[in-house]
């Protein structure tokens, strides 16, 4: 399975773990692969399950084979009709087609106008709703100019590595940077596609109503704003966030999102429209009026969020830094339980996790992005049994 030696330092530390509308940490040992305990930490892109059974407070985690590897800085998956899946690479600036049974990988083509740099390159992929009749792939990526977002006609009639079509752009003038990028997009129980932004490392857009950056978006299909928008001229859905990784929806259809913080706490979020979730003003828990709290916070050294899914009753977040896969539990737009850490530096950094199945997700490795070490293998995609 590529098993790693845990490269994150004070592994079992509780001392500054936070969960918000609970009490304590969790020290029950969680299970892992190699049946190590590791102590969990109290405190999409996809729809998720649309099961309401009430999740249980502490989960497990069974790695059940390992689908793929050998991937060069995949970010953004999006699982096609049958099971297959799409896997963008962000410095490539391609797209390549995963067999979900043999894990064999074919390259489909490239997307013209990529500028891979720092954390910008080909991002988040997603499939238009209607994609059985018209084919079309999205991509969030970054360019000389901004990020924007596209659609691309994938057919694959065409010879390997020409069957992407030029990319139609649907919506542009996202801030860039060599950080702080977002990417995340997914379309959602409405049909209509939220986009991840970040504040391209100028921290005062998030707050700046007129800017696209450090923002949720949410827009039509071809980028336009979608009625009940809190603005009914502008796709901007909630605002002051540093940099959204991560867009699920749970059981009930609320949107929750995965953000890096600055140097203290990361968050989890109930994204609400018009919600201002405080960034620079705020970092955590701030208890300041206007603001809203997160609901579920971290040091920074413990997550580093990237993608979230739902599966099983719980938010399924994976960690970059903290090279862990956290469970959170939720009832509504509240934490249920405090979260759990699963496979703490088992296979390194976490970029992306996709819901499969009740209980099962994917969990994609992010070694090859130049922060991490990667091994012969790497980067790789998991197969998770998950309760």
């Amino acid at each position: 399975m590529g098993h790693r030696r845990s490269k994150t330092a004070n592994a079992g530390a509780l001392a500054g773990c936070v969960l918000l509308l609970l009490a304590g940490c969790s020290s029950r040992p969680v299970e892992t692969p190699s049946g190590t305990p590791s102590s969990g930490l109290a405190p999409t892109a996809s729809a998720g399950t649309r099961s309401t059974t009430p999740a249980p407070a502490h989960g497990s985690v069974t790695v059940l084979r390992e689908v793929a590897k050998g991937l060069d800085s995949p970010w953004g998956v999006a699982p096609l009709p049958g099971g297959d899946l799409l896997v963008a690479s962000r410095d490539e600036g391609t797209i390549s087609r995963v067999a979900l049974r043999s894990g064999h990988l074919t390259e489909i083509g490239s997307v013209s106008g990529v500028s891979p740099a720092g954390e910008g390159g080909l991002l988040g992929l997603a499939l238009s709703p209607s994609f059985a009749e018209d084919r079309m792939v999205y991509a969030y990526f970054t360019t000389e100019s901004d990020n924007r977002i596209a659609r691309l006609r994938y057919d694959e009639r065409r010879p390997v590595g020409q069957q992407l079509g030029e990319p139609d752009t649907v919506f542009r003038g996202i801030p860039k940077g060599l950080v702080h990028n977002g990417g995340r997009i997914a379309f959602g129980p409405d049909g209509m596609l939220y986009v991840g932004t970040g504040d391209s490392g100028r921290s005062e857009l998030a707050q700046d109503r007129g800017s696209l950056g450090g923002k949720i978006l949410r827009m039509t299909p071809d980028g336009e704003p979608v009625h009940g928008n809190p603005q009914a001229d502008s796709v901007v859905y909630s605002l002051g966030h540093r940099n959204v990784q991560g867009l699920a929806w749970d059981g009930e259809k609320h949107l929750w999102a995965a953000e890096f913080g600055q140097d203290t706490w990361d968050e989890l979020n109930a994204i609400e429209p018009s919600g201002n979730y405080g960034w620079p003003e705020a970092e955590g828990a701030a208890g300041r009026s206007g603001f809203k709290d997160p609901v579920a916070q971290w040091p920074t050294d413990e997550a580093s969020p990237s993608g979230i899914a739902f599966a099983a009753g719980s938010l399924w977040m994976a960690g970059l830094k903290g090279e862990r896969l956290w469970r959170i539990p939720v009832d509504g737009r509240r934490a249920a339980a405090a979260p759990e850490a699963f496979l703490e530096g088992e296979y390194g950094r976490l970029r992306t996790v996709i819901t499969v199945g009740d209980d099962r997700i994917l969990l994609v490795t992010s070694e090859t992005d130049r922060r991490g070490t990667p091994e012969p293998g790497d980067d790789r995609i998991l197969e998770l049994q998950v309760r």
